[in-house]
């Protein structure tokens, strides 16, 4: 069966850096191919309701779905309250879906696993909206599990952040040095295929200097995906929610550094530019004869009195970034972000685990034993 990767490794930045002061970005937007399509459409949030669905139409041909009452297509909160207070054959059901996604989830990781910046990676975060429900943390644990008892190592852990911030703290990550000596929070960005997102992060020096207690301040969600706006709407819709976040935070007495971190879909180029990946944003983001940076510059060309430096990344990478401080016991590790899409990345940190014995560089996941 043949498989085709693609990564994003040899860019020096300013955006879709691999080298960024604290971590080396090995690969990011990893496509990898198989005769069905994307191995990533299989662990993505809408793979898991196809999964369900497909329970319930079976048990609908032979008797009655039990989920009948919650509609073709209930949240995620609905089926959260299914698994503690449903009928046990409604609980059942969603717990059979859980299952079936989480041999979906370890299959797209083995396959992960085989390309050559994976296969040393020792943790796995996982992000993206999926992880935010009770479904999400089962399915991650089960996948771990299941792992496991194949002989792999690889540890699964959902992303300590609620997954809406985790992709506007990373953006901290990104951020240069100076940023850090003057000022004490910043606006970031985080743009996805159904919502984008804008805030002001808190970067907290006082209580943690690796920003391990970072978080967001205030943020502002707009679920453009509900609108179908065109890429000019969006982007001067953006445009507003940053002018209005950083104009309240000075109001709060903040220190907003001159500074807007993007975490975007899409492989990055050095200028800013979106090569591919950004299809299930509104129009064409991946235009030659449109930049998302300098729009963005653009609209916010100051802040307070300085010009405005902008730097994006894939959003699976900030995401991922968000985790950096905790991430500091291994030397090898990734993400992957469940939501529209599979986001992933994987990174080695710039400096390795004290106390590691020479003969536990590189991690033994094992062999697969199926796919």
């Amino acid at each position: 069966m043949a498989v085709v990767a693609v990564s994003k490794t040899n860019a020096t930045g300013p955006h879709g850096a691999q080298e960024l002061p604290s971590v080396t970005v090995t690969s990011y937007n990893l496509e990898i191919r198989d005769a069905d399509g994307f191995l990533g459409d299989k662990a993505s949030r809408s793979a898991f309701m196809d999964h369900l669905a497909e329970l319930r139409g079976h048990l609908a041909e032979v008797g009655e779905d039990p989920l009948a009452d919650a509609g073709k297509t209930p949240s995620k909160s609905e089926l959260d309250k299914l698994l503690t207070e449903g009928e046990a054959r409604e609980a059942a059901l969603v717990l059979s879906a859980v299952e079936r996604f989480a041999q979906s989830l370890a299959f797209v990781i083995r396959r992960f696993l085989r390309q050559k910046a994976w296969s040393p990676v020792e943790r796995i975060v996982v992000g993206g909206g999926f992880r935010q429900s009770r479904i999400g943390e089962l399915a991650i644990a089960r996948a771990g599990i299941i792992l496991q008892t194949e002989g792999h190592t690889i540890e699964l852990v959902p992303v300590r952040h609620h997954p809406d911030e985790a992709g506007l703290v990373g953006s901290a990550h990104l951020a240069p040095k100076w940023i850090f000596e003057a000022y004490d929070s910043l606006v970031a960005v985080d743009i996805g295929g159904s919502n984008i997102r804008a805030g002001i992060v808190e970067l907290r020096q006082d209580k943690a200097s690796d920003l391990s207690k970072a978080r967001v301040w205030e943020t502002e969600l707009w679920r453009h995906a509900d609108e179908e706006p065109s890429r000019e709407q969006a982007v001067r819709r953006l445009g507003k929610m940053l002018r209005e976040q950083i104009a309240h935070a000075g109001k709060e007495g903040l220190r907003v550094a001159p500074f807007i971190g993007i975490g975007c879909p899409g492989l990055i180029e050095p200028d800013g530019a979106i090569d591919r990946g950004a299809q299930n944003l509104p129009g064409n983001w991946s235009s030659s004869r449109f930049n998302l940076v300098e729009s963005i510059r653009e609209m916010a060309p100051v802040i307070g009195e300085h010009d405005t430096v902008v730097t994006m990344h894939n959003d699976a990478v900030v995401q991922g970034l968000s985790e950096l401080p905790f991430m500091q016991d291994v030397e090898h590790w990734a993400v992957l972000t469940i939501g529209t899409g599979l986001g992933n990345a994987s990174f080695q940190n710039r400096v390795k685990p004290k106390g590691r014995d020479k003969g536990k560089d590189k991690p033994k996941n094992g062999k697969d034993k199926k796919d």
